[in-house]
């Protein structure tokens, strides 16, 4: 029995995945989405305040909405939680997707919309105190750091966010950024910097974290002035970026130095003719939640297009032709 073949497959299941998902549906498309969970990375944040619609909610509220949105939807068909570790173009120009499960799934298009994961921090100690001191996730971890000294690095949106997060139990809060400036959005910097919480020490880079069984501080390297620092605090949250889960389209779809998707910003197209992605895994500057799923949508759009031109032709003989959409 021939294996079954998808219109497309998202692979994500965050904003762009999501809304990708209820736009190939509304196009009665069938659609597979292969997605770890949902939610994106913003599952985390105790309060989203910028989720057009809603004045306030919660990641995991945001995430079960997304999920509720998307298997409402006719003629999808989700896998969830699975990861996708392998993307290829079968002889029939049909793509092969593989998942940690060792199952294989085939579609005539892709839509790429697998996010991107918290940066680590790669020093001494990195390691060793995840867990133990070190944290990612201030929603999670946030009250088991109770009355005690702690550290965010990190300068932008999450950063900030983190400091918040922890106003109600650090009892002192330090901010070591790189540069000179924060680069989050001014209304979560003006309630930073008006918190007698809150130190801000700024050019430095951290060379260190430091302890025994748990973490004890970290040191630090003042870039201007070249000397070292010791932090004594409990725990340090660390918020440095992102890095794009693009590992397994890599081979297929041009990537540029940051490991990001290179897109056709008008259409989400990528380097492979049937290939599409949003959101965060691509090279769109902004990495917002409300973007995201607007691109999600135009990847489904186009998508629908591609599929109307290749209705009448196989894929193969479709791409020979170099025909744009």
């Amino acid at each position: 029995m021939a294996q079954e073949i998808y219109d497309t497959i998202i692979i994500g299941g965050g904003p762009a995945g999501a809304a990708s998902a209820v736009y190939t549906a509304r196009k009665k498309l069938k659609t597979l989405v292969i997605t770890q969970d949902f939610g994106g990375q913003s599952v985390v944040s105790a309060g989203i305040q910028n989720w057009i619609g809603e004045e306030n909610i919660t990641g995991l509220d945001l995430a079960k909405k997304m999920e509720n949105h998307v298997r409402a939807q006719e003629r999808i068909e989700v896998k969830s939680p699975e990861r996708v570790t392998e993307a290829k173009e079968g002889p029939d120009c049909i793509f092969e997707i593989t998942t940690e499960k060792g199952e294989t799934y085939r579609s005539k298009s892709l839509i790429i919309a697998s996010g991107a994961r918290r940066r680590r921090l790669n020093v001494p100690g990195g390691d060793k105190f995840e867990g133990k001191g070190l944290a990612f996730c201030s929603t999670c971890d946030a009250p088991f750091f109770k009355d005690m000294d702690v550290a965010v690095i990190g300068g932008g949106n999450a950063a900030l966010e983190t400091v918040i997060d922890l106003f109600p139990y650090a009892k002192k809060i330090y901010l070591l950024i790189r540069g000179e400036d924060l680069k989050g959005d001014p209304v979560s910097q003006e309630k930073v910097k008006q918190s007698s919480q809150v130190r801000l020490i700024q050019n430095v880079e951290v060379q260190e974290i430091l302890g025994d069984k748990t973490l004890t501080g970290l040191r630090y390297k003042e870039r201007k002035q070249g000397e070292t620092k010791e932090l004594s605090v409990g725990g340090v949250f660390v918020e440095i970026g992102s890095v794009p889960n693009s590992e397994f389209i890599r081979n297929l779809a041009e990537t540029n130095e940051a490991g990001e998707i290179v897109i056709d910003h008008l259409t989400a197209k990528t380097s492979k003719e049937g290939i599409f992605a949003a959101g965060d895994v691509t090279n769109d500057p902004f990495k917002q939640n409300n973007i995201s799923a607007g691109d999600g949508v135009r990847a489904a759009l186009s998508v629908y297009n591609y599929l109307q031109k290749i209705k009448k032709h196989s894929p193969c003989e479709e791409r020979d032709t170099n025909d744009t959409i």
